[in-house]
């Protein structure tokens, strides 16, 4: 008898299902950044050198957006004129090379080819590339300082992608130094740097778990470091706020991490349990034992009446598995912390395939696996929050686990379900489930714990792609307030969000004749019913927010993309409120 090979990756046995999902980390490649002036740029001895320019202000009478077929004045400061001056010209050939594409610089993002130089002289040739930063901004510009804080945002981001993208591609590169001129990243420094430093680890991502051989793909596997040199004065502070925005940039791109490899990982590795012993994990390695972890079985649910999530659940091979991660910030020196803090809720659905039950699915059910997009985010979340520890929020992340599959018990068209508040839902199609999950999830999120303010996430509706299409998730709420807090928190992370109308005259659709509620409306205004429905489950007193994600969770090309996650810490982290503030809004 020939032996059996060992698999590749943790998998179901015959008899049992997995019960461990591994994670992908980010590269321990070292990025730091230093600001200095007057630097010798022949000191620089990196492998790949990529040099930063802007391209020169707009005219007043010219639109920055306009193309124009003109080719643009090429004009070096600072770095990168003294390093062009030391190279022969070498950096402006490259610009003038690419005139129509790069346009000096005027896109933000844009870049030169790699190109290896030998210095005039002789010497150690290096690699350099040259990267646009956008128009710099005129000494007249009589813009707001708000709207030119909006225009610049995002090129941090950018920045990062680009290094990882040129790093990876420039074969055996080490060591890389980004120079970047006065003006770049000085408004906001730790900020911006924290978003290149995010992205830039985000970039690198590849999920080699289920590869083998040379199928494996690792992005920039010979790179060890990068530094970031910024042209300005030497940070003197004891505390230096550029190493903490790397770090936490490298937190988050850690949550990114964790919400893209739970998307990614097919069924027959991720099922309820083992996304429990994932959440297990998240707690076990929180900085300081600051996130907590709550799992509650299929007993413990029926106590509490979770008649909808238990329907759902019976078709599954495993076992409900009701995940409650609670992050408490380190208290203070006086012990009175816990008073001062807001307590928000994040609830993901949670569905780790997707079949549609009795009302099985006819297309595409292959991509069903990211039906747990929301329960992705929110634990890669409380990945990311467990690292960057905010201060003044008590965050409860919850996931109600399943799968909607077929079986003897499964639910069935017709049946009359009894949600864990006493409202009873008939179920007209099996397909629509996942409200019926989170209808529950929003009850303890509401009732058990008692959070001021709840943001929902799942991947609902095909009717939200068709509004507004793969890259713009759909927000419903009915407070203002908390709508403008997530368009300011998508303006931060890049991650796209749009209001959508709560139409309550839409209620008419999902009336019953026999229960409180049907489980879904007729063929129009699908996303809206969906938004409609889970209101039903949170207090009027509540903040809440439904945000359905279905279209930026997964993308053709690469899977899934981690869509949310960032949304999501960038919101939480910013709820930190004192015990006024608290009251206030309790009234």
């Amino acid at each position: 008898m020939t032996k059996r090979k060992d698999p590749p990756f943790v998998t179901w046995t015959f008899d049992d299902p997995c019960q461990f999902m591994s994670w992908n980390n980010p590269p321990d490649v070292v990025l730091s950044a230093t600001t200095t002036d007057g630097i010798d740029v022949d000191a620089i001895d990196s492998d790949l050198v990529m040099v930063g320019v802007f391209a020169p202000p707009a005219k007043k009478d010219e639109d920055d957006e306009e193309e124009k077929d003109e080719e643009e004045e090429i004009v070096l400061k600072g770095f990168a004129k003294d390093l062009d001056s030391r190279l022969g010209g070498a950096l402006t050939e490259m610009m003038e090379e690419r005139s129509k594409t790069f346009k000096g610089g005027a896109k933000a993002g844009s870049c030169t080819p790699v190109v290896r130089i030998v210095p005039p002289g002789g010497g150690k040739s290096k690699r350099y590339v040259v990267l646009g930063l956008g128009r710099e901004e005129r000494d007249d510009d009589d813009k707001d300082k708000d709207k030119k804080k909006k225009e610049k945002k995002g090129l941090g981001a950018k920045i990062g992608a680009v290094i990882a993208s040129k790093c990876h591609s420039a074969k055996k590169a080490e060591t890389c130094a980004v120079l970047l001129p006065t003006g770049v990243l000085e408004d906001d420094l730790g900020g911006d740097l924290r978003d290149v430093s995010s992205s830039f680890y985000s970039s690198l991502y590849s999920d080699d778990r289920y590869r083998t051989g040379d199928k494996k793909k690792v992005m920039a596997e010979d790179l060890s470091s990068v530094n970031l040199i910024l042209e300005g004065p030497q940070n003197d502070k004891e505390e230096d706020p550029m190493k903490k925005a790397i770090e936490d940039g490298k937190s988050l791109a850690a949550g990114v991490y964790l919400t893209r490899d739970i998307v990614n990982a097919p069924h027959n590795v991720l099922n309820s349990e083992s996304l429990a012993e994932t959440a297990q994990r998240i707690a076990d390695e929180s900085k300081g034992g600051t996130v907590t972890c709550k799992i509650l079985n299929k007993e413990e649910c029926e106590q509490r009446g979770m008649g909808a999530y238990l329907g759902v659940a019976r078709g599954s091979e495993t076992d409900p598995r009701f995940i409650h991660l609670t992050y408490t910030p380190p208290s203070d020196s006086d012990g009175d912390e816990e008073e001062k803090n807001m307590r928000v809720g994040v609830v993901g659905k949670g569905l780790l395939f997707d079949t549609g039950g009795y009302n099985i699915k006819t297309s595409s059910m292959e991509l069903m696996k990211f039906d747990c997009g929301g329960a992705a985010a929110t634990l890669g979340a409380a990945r990311a929050v467990s690292a960057l520890q905010p201060a003044g929020v008590e965050i409860h992340f919850i996931v109600a686990a399943c799968e909607n599959m077929i079986n003897a018990k499964a639910m069935v068209a017709s049946d009359v379900l009894t949600a864990s508040n006493g409202k009873t839902i008939e179920v007209i199609n099996t397909d629509a489930e996942g409200r019926l999950t989170l209808a529950d999830a929003l009850v303890y999120a509401d009732e058990e714990v008692g959070c001021e303010s709840i943001v929902e996430l799942s991947t609902l509706t095909g009717a939200c792609m068709v509004s507004l299409g793969k890259s713009i998730a759909g927000v419903w709420t009915s407070s203002d307030e908390l709508a403008d807090e997530l368009r300011v928190a998508s303006e931060e992370t890049g991650e796209k969000v749009w209001r959508m109308p709560l139409e309550g005259e839409y209620n008419d659709q999902i009336k019953s004749k026999i229960a409180d509620m049907t489980n879904c409306g007729t063929a129009y205004g699908g996303a809206i019913t969906a938004a409609l429905f889970l209101e039903n489950f949170v207090s009027k007193k509540r903040r809440f927010a439904h945000v359905d994600i279905a279209g930026p969770v997964w993308s053709d090309k690469s899977g899934a993309t981690g869509f949310g996650c960032k949304l999501v810490t960038e919101w939480v982290t910013s709820q930190g409120a004192t015990e006024a503030d608290s009251k206030n809004r309790e009234e």
